[in-house]
């Protein structure tokens, strides 16, 4: 499923616009780029949680020369499901 099938999808459950499900849609996603990238958690309960991690820096190995290469720190964006959701997804 794509963002436009998910919006159609959003406006079919919901009995709204298209429009307004877009414009629901795209805010919700960008709440929660925007709050996760400032390093805010986002919990839903029954859904999961959206969080900013930390990698520290380490080795890697270039596949094509397999010359060993640096890898530096960063920050990576992370979901973990909630309970609701992964008995739903094991049913």
């Amino acid at each position: 499923m794509n963002k436009t099938e998910l919006i159609s999808m959003v406006a079919e459950k919901s009995g709204i616009t298209k429009k307004d499900a877009d414009k629901a849609v795209t805010s919700l996603l960008d709440t929660i780029v925007e709050s996760v990238a400032k390093g805010e958690k986002i919990q839903i309960v029954g859904f999961g949680t959206f969080e900013r991690r930390e990698r520290e820096a380490r080795t890697g190995c270039d596949p094509r020369t397999k010359a060993q290469i640096s890898i530096p720190a960063s920050k990576v964006p992370a979901f973990k499901a909630g309970k609701s959701f992964k008995e739903t997804v094991n049913k």
